[in-house]
């Protein structure tokens, strides 16, 4: 077979993915939050900073610090990063699953494409959305924000300290924070991915990848000695480093360590997927 083919086939998988309703959600709720939170800071930013700096105000003299659009631009990532695995795993869960449920499979294995070669496509197509997804995330929240609120210095706030990136400065670190950002909800991706080809129905891998993020992400913000120790080897630990693009100075050995780590997962689960899904018998 040629790479035409492979590319004929991502685009009918495409045109498939996005003929479905569902597809749509997250770009629904993507600008819903983010306008409403843009909306909110324009309306009341300085009532919002005053909150956010009144732990500090004791240690540090916060003043000339105003809500601008890379400001705001943070403030949505850290809002909705957490919201969008969710909003991937609603869609690839059903990728080959629901093809399976209504026995549409079927008919599409019996074309003279290879099984990997169509598992593969499907993923393609999968992965289009998720960086579809991350685009209009750095449309409205990026540039939309810039124009809405100026540019400006970004003030990462801790419990006890604050960092602050130069307006000059934080164009590039959004870019790599928007790629980590896409690299982790790939991971996503490919699970709920993965789980759908287990699955003879398409509700069941939904719900399973939803579940194990939301308990991965729970473990996560608790300080106890045992989750700890689970901490690292739990892939939604890692979906969080875009953040450390935003400490001075940037800790690239973390980074580089999560970012093989999300690799190493996609990898994982993308062979699991295909060996599966070669072995499965659809007839049954």
């Amino acid at each position: 077979m040629k790479m035409n083919s492979l590319y004929s086939i991502v685009k009918i998988e495409c045109v498939k993915y996005w003929s479905k309703p569902r597809t749509y959600i997250g770009f629904i709720a993507i600008t819903t939050i983010v306008l409403l939170i843009q909306l909110a800071l324009y309306t009341d930013g300085k009532n919002y900073w005053d909150f956010l700096t009144q732990s500090l105000s004791q240690s540090f003299e916060i003043e000339g610090m105003e809500f601008n659009g890379n400001m705001v631009c943070f403030i949505i990532l850290q809002t909705l990063i957490v919201q969008m695995p969710l909003m991937v795993a609603l869609v690839s869960g059903d990728i080959v699953s629901g093809e399976v449920q209504s026995g549409t499979i079927r008919s599409l294995l019996t074309k003279p494409v290879s099984r990997t070669k169509i598992l593969i496509s499907k993923f393609i197509a999968a992965e289009i959305y998720t960086l579809a997804l991350i685009i209009w995330l750095g449309v409205l929240a990026y540039f939309l924000s810039l124009f809405l609120f100026g540019k400006g210095d970004v003030v990462v706030l801790k419990s006890d300290a604050l960092t602050v990136i130069r307006s000059a400065d934080v164009g590039i670190r959004f870019l790599f924070a928007f790629f980590m950002a896409f690299l982790s909800l790939s991971v996503i991706n490919c699970f709920a991915f993965m789980l759908s080809t287990f699955s003879n129905n398409s509700i069941t891998p939904i719900v399973i990848s939803m579940s194990v993020v939301i308990l991965f992400t729970i473990i996560g913000t608790f300080d106890i000695p045992l989750f700890e120790s689970i901490k690292p080897y739990l892939f939604t630990t890692h979906t969080i480093v875009w953040r450390n693009f935003f400490d001075n100075p940037i800790d690239w050995e973390l980074i580089i360590s999560s970012t093989c780590f999300l690799i190493v997962h996609i990898i994982v689960f993308l062979g699991a997927s295909i060996y599966y899904f070669n072995k499965k018998d659809f007839l049954q």
